[in-house]
């Protein structure tokens, strides 16, 4: 296999201005993810965290670089076969949940499977009702699979986003901030759960979070304003475990 059929996320000489800004947002050398990556991301709220993973996601393109998801440079696709590619290679756990109000939890956990085939037969190989599986593992109960997800309290909310993120084994997982309304107890259940699948899958993890005591349980730990050229420099851009 070549090197770069074992990376999952490839991004190099990446810079990134929003519209209308005077300066770079981001300025990054390289950041790359290998399948089974684990990788906490830190810093300080406005340091550009969310703006990094829409990138990894292809939901924004760079001004200039490559963010390469399993060797596809998102800026060589059109909208529709990023949105193709996404579906089929990409889990994202948003800070906003994006569920679907009107949708029951069961319905909303499967529906990655309606837009990809190929998660959706990576799901059916389980021989299991993966969505009931994930949701069962997250702590939710089954007497609240069949409502309508808006019904749900934010907590909540965020363990079927999480379960939806994960179905059919995307590639890569992306969360942000996704223990933000979770207790202590549902914390944990939370991380298990989300670990143990994307070690179970090989799925790489790109974890944003403001809880460093998370920080632990991952490979590899970035402070984002070390690593990007477009931010005052702090020291330890990197801590591999």
């Amino acid at each position: 296999m070549t090197a770069e059929t074992l990376t999952v996320l490839d991004l190099q000489a990446l810079r990134y201005r929003w519209p209308g800004a005077s300066a770079d947002t981001l300025a990054l050398d390289s950041l790359r993810l290998a399948p089974g990556d684990k990788v906490f991301l830190r810093g300080p709220s406005g340091c550009g965290k969310s703006t990094l993973l829409s990138l990894a996601a292809g939901v924004l393109l760079p001004q200039a670089g490559q963010v390469r998801l399993l060797g596809q440079d998102w800026a060589g696709l059109r909208s529709g076969g990023r949105d193709r590619w996404r579906a089929d290679h990409l889990g994202y756990i948003f800070q906003q949940f994006n569920l679907l109000p009107y949708l029951s939890v069961l319905d909303n956990v499967r529906l990655p499977l309606r837009f990809s085939r190929r998660r959706a037969t990576r799901a059916a190989a389980s021989g299991a009702d993966s969505a009931e599986m994930l949701l069962e593992r997250s702590g939710l109960p089954a007497s609240l699979w069949r409502q309508p997800a808006g019904t749900l309290s934010v907590g909540q909310q965020q363990r079927v986003a999480a379960a939806r993120a994960l179905i059919g084994a995307p590639e890569l997982v992306v969360a942000d901030e996704p223990t933000s309304a979770l207790d202590e107890d549902l914390r944990e259940a939370f991380m298990a759960l989300l670990l143990d699948r994307c070690a179970a899958e090989r799925s790489a993890l790109l974890f944003v979070s403001h809880d460093l005591r998370l920080a632990a349980r991952f490979d590899r730990v970035i402070d984002l304003p070390s690593l990007n050229r477009a931010a005052p420099k702090h020291p330890n851009a990197e801590v591999s475990r």
